[in-house]
């Protein structure tokens, strides 16, 4: 019996020892124990849908399979895609029992599959012999794939249709994806192909197109929490509702792991007592939402020293630097939003919430609002490399704070037209002065172009940056605050991010770097361009020419133009490469 045949119990209990490989080759899972002695079922897999109808957030799926079967037009492939623990394996199987579905008055497939069909018990315990699931992830080689792809030449032992569940196929190497390729081109009329992955990209192209395509999609916090709300009601539990707020936030659209932090949250309170918002905080390593948004106001604010205070009591309390900011993200965004929609923005969660993020949004414009989260975004990539999470995200909240300093471009750019202009035009009212700090938008020792960046790394003494920029940048539109370029290969990795921090460190404003398609030459190519100009300039003097027949082999390197004097004509200094000694002249 192959691996995906296994009955649930002996699933389970393989599943056990690989969980042993973490804690000992003996060590059982705790949770597997518990089940053994009790019978307990975890959540996850006591509410796993059992029916189309009970996918929740999939409307747009289950509508256009519904029309694929009332039509007899049902593809040969399908493709399901979609994060983690949204339901690809659960829906694969579905599907096979729909495919399959059958009793003594249906004989047709069918998505209603009530009363139960004669197949779907076995195929929902993943043992039914015309039903196959394959792990991609653990039999990649192509030779596993032909010794799939050979069983598909016979007919199924009971079913209507022999279905192949290939989860995590991306994992497939080369070899194997080929050998799909052709029974997928001609499937015979008996089998059907379910795919499941997490890494669409990573699916040939060739493969995508013979398949009809299922994005699952990531479940929103509302209806996360909701679920998680009547699932408490069906099993008589308390929970408190901002907690099950917390739970869908921290699950991220997957509704399994909001299912498995819901089952560690019931076993960390009292028996019987509702489980507050503190406990199931703590078991996240979050801080207090409230208190998130607070920090966000503080940065807002401009308050350097209150941010870092606040930040140190989130820390004492055993908050995740990671997870704050990943929390201040979602707050940016959330803080954009309702920069936009105005009175119509609602958070989700409790109605304080959006009080406090309304009054945030209040303070700032949307372009402000999108700068702040691109600071934050720069912060995560940094923290996950960074030596020292906390002291990383410190600077990241450090330079949000001073970019509240600065003002919405949108005033910059038109305070700068005045200026350039000489004030205001007569007739139009005087606009608002900015603020003093504006001032750093574009001061004069600042770059402003893409000489002045090269200059201010030569100064630095940041040669390391400066070679690969010379050698590997070709430049775009550059201004005080902005740099586009192409980077072509070969460049050191990260250069990107390191010339951004150096201008953000150097100039103590926000940088923002884009990649864009660019013809220009790189200084290097610049620079061997104008020496060969040189060279060819100066080879036109006859003397230059009569010099080198005195010197076989020998030929000109550079010219360089000699600084001018009053009383000097044009002079230049002329280096060359001699490979032999010159010759001497017969008289």
């Amino acid at each position: 019996m192959s691996e995906s045949e296994l009955p649930e119990e002996e699933e389970e209990e393989r599943d056990d020892k690989t969980f042993s490989m973490f804690g000992g080759e003996d060590a059982p899972a705790p949770q597997a124990t518990a089940d053994k002695k009790t019978g307990y079922l975890v959540l996850a897999r006591k509410y796993r849908p059992q029916s189309f109808d009970e996918l929740i957030g999939q409307e747009s799926m289950v509508k256009t399979l519904e029309n694929a079967f009332r039509t007899n037009r049902v593809a040969h492939a399908f493709m399901l895609t979609g994060v983690r623990g949204i339901g690809k394996t659960t829906t694969a199987r579905l599907l096979a029992r729909a495919l399959n579905y059958e009793t003594d008055t249906v004989g047709a497939p069918s998505l209603t599959m009530e009363p139960p069909g004669r197949h779907c018990e076995a195929i929902q315990k993943s043992q039914h012999p015309d039903v196959l699931e394959l792990d991609a992830a653990s039999r990649t080689g192509v030779d596993d794939m032909r010794e799939l792809l050979d069983g598909a030449r016979y007919t199924p032992v009971s079913a209507r249709y022999k279905v192949f569940i290939i989860d995590e196929v991306h994992m497939l190497s080369k070899s194997a994806f080929n050998a799909l390729l052709k029974t997928l081109e001609e499937p015979p009329e008996h089998v059907k192909f379910i795919f499941a992955t997490t890494e669409i990209r990573k699916v040939p192209v060739t493969v995508l197109s013979r398949c009809q395509r299922f994005d699952l999609r990531r479940l929103d916090i509302e209806t996360l929490a909701q679920h998680l709300t009547n699932i408490c009601a069906k099993e008589g539990l308390k929970v408190a509702p901002e907690g099950l707020t917390l739970i869908a936030r921290a699950a991220e659209g997957s509704v399994r792991d909001a299912l498995s932090i819901l089952d560690q949250a019931l076993v960390s309170g009292e028996p019987g007592a509702e489980i507050p918002v503190e406990t199931i905080r703590d078991m996240l390593g979050l801080a207090d939402h409230s208190r998130l948004i607070a920090l966000f106001d503080l940065c807002v604010s401009g308050d350097h020293k209150q941010v870092l205070a606040e930040l140190e009591s989130q820390f004492q309390a055993g908050a995740d630097p990671q997870t704050i900011l990943k929390d201040m993200i979602e707050l940016a965004v959330e803080v954009g939003r309702a920069s936009v929609l105005g009175e119509d923005y609602s958070a989700s969660g409790p109605a304080e919430w959006t009080r406090l993020t309304k009054e945030i949004a209040a303070k700032i414009t949307p372009a402000q609002s999108t700068r702040l989260w691109q600071i934050l975004m720069k912060g995560l990539e940094t923290i996950q490399i960074a030596p020292n999470p906390v002291t990383s995200l410190e600077m990241t909240l450090i330079q949000m704070t001073a970019a509240a300093h600065v003002p919405p471009p949108e005033e910059a750019i038109k305070a700068i037209i005045e200026a350039s202009q000489g004030g205001t035009s007569p007739g139009k009212p005087e606009a608002p002065a900015a603020p003093a700090a504006g001032a750093a938008i574009t001061p004069t020792n600042q770059p402003s172009d893409f000489k002045g960046i090269l200059n201010l790394l030569e100064s630095r003494k940041r040669a390391d940056i400066q070679y690969d920029v010379e050698k590997f940048v070709r430049p775009g539109e550059v201004r005080f605050g902005y740099i586009s370029f192409l980077l072509e290969d070969g460049a050191t990795p990260g250069l990107i991010s390191q010339l951004q921090k150096f201008l953000e460190v150097e100039t103590g404003s926000y940088w923002e770097v884009d990649q864009i398609h660019s013809e220009e030459e790189t200084v290097r190519e610049r620079v061997q361009r104008e020496r060969k100009e040189r060279i060819a300039e100066a080879m036109e003097d006859p003397y230059l020419s009569e010099l080198l027949t005195y010197f076989p082999g020998a030929e000109v390197v550079d010219v360089t133009p000699e600084p001018k004097h009053e009383s000097d004509e044009n002079i230049v200094h002329v280096d060359f490469a001699a490979q032999q000694t010159p010759r001497k002249e017969s008289r």
